[in-house]
C-alpha cells in the first residue's frame, strides 16, 4: 500500500485532526473525520439513491469535515486520478 498524505484541517487543534490521504495503489481516498451526530447519521442513512438501497451499510462510516478542507480534498482527488492513470 502506498499511502500519501495530502493535509490536515487547517485549524486543527488539540484532539481534532481531520485529515485526507491518497491511497496511490488503489486510487482511492482516505479520510478522517469527526463522527457525526446521531441525527446526521440518521438523515444521512435516509438518503437513497436511484437503484441503491437507503442506509448505511455496516462496513461504512459516515464521517464529517470542515468546509475550509475544499482546497486539500481538490488536492486529494487530483492525485488519486493522477494514480489511476500511471
Amino acid at each position: 500500500m502506498s499511502i500519501q498524505f495530502i493535509g490536515i484541517d487547517p485549524n486543527t487543534g488539540q484532539g481534532e485532526s481531520p485529515t485526507v490521504w491518497v491511497d496511490e495503489s488503489k486510487g482511492e481516498l482516505i479520510i478522517q473525520g469527526w463522527k457525526p451526530d446521531a441525527e446526521t447519521e440518521a438523515e444521512c442513512a435516509r438518503f437513497q439513491a436511484p437503484d441503491h438501497a437507503a442506509g448505511i451499510p455496516d462496513h461504512e462510516q459516515v464521517v464529517r469535515i470542515p468546509a475550509r478542507m475544499t482546497s486539500i480534498l481538490r488536492e486529494a482527488c487530483d492525485a488519486a486520478e493522477r494514480a489511476q492513470l500511471r
